[in-house]
């Protein structure tokens, strides 16, 4: 007998889609997995080239990172402010597949130069930021708020199936078409995410218009590159985001020169090196995907947002303390694979459905901002700030101390927001006319 399937009825249950959503939320999900994909292919060659430039040396890596990051803002700025909405995704693809071939030429003739390493490492670190927080600014530009707490979860399963995939393909495909072979094909990965993202443009043209959204679409933001900086510090409401994501990459950067060190330590060959961060990143996005497809929505619209921004800084406070007892490799495996399963399924989402309530040009100009500048200049400075507790205290417990305090007040934080959120939502709601102001 054939197999039947389910009655969109409890399909739109089990999931939280709408039939007429369903080619929107396919096209979400292939944009991030195309984009993950081709990253996660990347990603295991970056961390061995920061171990092999000295763990002691991780911060200069990391202030490179961040100088990088506020030389992009102009640029970004520049497109956001000549390109229409709509367009913005494509070019800022386009310019970073150009770069994908430039580094693909670069170690095919040099495969061993350090400082082709190096800029490889800096790029990767800044093209993993601005391309996702890009493809978020999408979708929080066509979802509304309530769409966005049903669908946002489930698009993220996408990025953590991408993120799957990444690591698989590394490993099955550098010995036969090397460094260079994988940047050229995460360069097919970005093209074929920016036509994803062009797919959901056009399935937002096909929906009810939203009074005086459509032409708005259409044409550029205007303003001036660096208007994105001037939009943050007039708003309490995204000075908190800021805040949020401040405390965010601080505790992640703990964390993550935890993880070198204790890779190095244990790992001392470049190949076991590889393996355990490609194997790392498998456990994490197979955790991250299963929550995504069948917990983030039933979270956020049950428990609220409140509970998916706080749930993970209140898990990471907890797993510093448990590091702070007991040093071991298997318990920081376990707090590493916990912090960034979480973020992808919880925190990410969380964070995104805050931008759905503020004004366009927030969206894209101001979340820029914050997903690179703030993010990256808080990398740096916690990245100095680990490497003078390690300096003056050669305990390490001293870190995963500090580190539960910021964990904790990350987590205040992200109530905050939610509840502000919750109040802006509203208000929009009772005028969905008008356009909401950032704040």
């Amino acid at each position: 007998m054939a197999a039947t399937l389910p009655p969109p009825g409890r399909l739109s249950r089990l999931l939280g889609v709408e039939p007429q959503e369903a080619p929107a939320v396919a096209a979400g999900m292939a944009m991030f997995f195309l984009l993950f994909a081709g990253y996660f292919m990347l990603r295991p060659v970056r961390e061995t080239m920061g171990i092999a430039g000295g763990v002691n040396n991780l911060q200069w890596l990391f202030t490179g990172t961040f100088v990088a990051t506020l030389a992009a803002i102009p640029l970004f700025g520049a497109i956001a402010a000549k390109a229409s909405r709509r367009r913005i995704l494509p070019w800022t693809y386009g310019f970073f597949a150009l770069n994908l071939l430039g580094f693909a030429a670069s170690f095919s003739a040099k495969p061993d130069d350090p400082w082709v390493a190096r800029a490889f490492y800096v790029w990767l670190s800044v093209f993993s930021l601005l391309a996702v927080s890009v493809a978020w600014s999408v979708l929080a530009d066509l979802f509304t708020a309530i769409q966005a707490k049903r669908l946002f979860g489930l698009m993220a399963a996408g990025l953590s199936a991408g993120g799957l995939a990444g690591p698989l393909l590394g490993i099955a495909l550098v010995e036969a078409i090397g460094h260079a072979g994988l940047m050229l094909l995460a360069t097919f990965f970005l093209l074929g995410s920016a036509a994803a993202a062009q797919y959901l443009q056009r399935w937002r043209d096909r929906q009810p218009p939203v009074p005086d959204d459509e032409p708005a679409r259409r044409s550029p933001l205007g303003g001036n590159p660096f208007a994105g900086i001037g939009t943050v510090l007039r708003s309490p409401y995204l000075l908190g985001i800021a805040a949020f994501v401040v405390l965010l990459a601080s505790v992640t950067t703990f964390l993550y020169f935890e993880q070198a060190r204790l890779v190095e330590l244990h790992y001392p060959e470049r190949s076991d090196q590889t393996r355990v961060f490609a194997t790392l990143d498998f456990i994490v996005q197979a955790l991250a995907i299963l929550t995504q497809l069948f917990f983030t929505g039933r979270i956020v619209r049950r428990l609220g947002l409140a509970v998916l921004l706080a749930t993970v800084p209140l898990v990471m406070a907890l797993g510093f303390l448990w590091l702070a007892l007991a040093p071991t490799f298997a318990v920081f495996a376990l707090v590493m694979v916990t912090r960034r399963a979480g973020e992808y399924a919880l925190a990410r989402p969380g964070r995104e459905m805050l931008f759905t309530v503020v004004a366009p040009e927030a969206k894209y100009k101001a979340k820029n901002v914050m997903d690179t500048a703030v993010y990256r200049g808080a990398d740096a400075v916690s990245g100095w700030v680990k490497a003078g507790i390690d300096a003056i205290a050669s305990n390490p417990a001293v870190v995963y101390v500090v580190g539960a305090g910021l964990a904790l007040l990350w987590a205040w934080t992200g109530i905050s927001l939610a509840r502000r959120q919750n109040k802006m939502a509203a208000s929009r709601a009772a005028t969905p006319a008008s356009d909401p102001p950032p704040a």
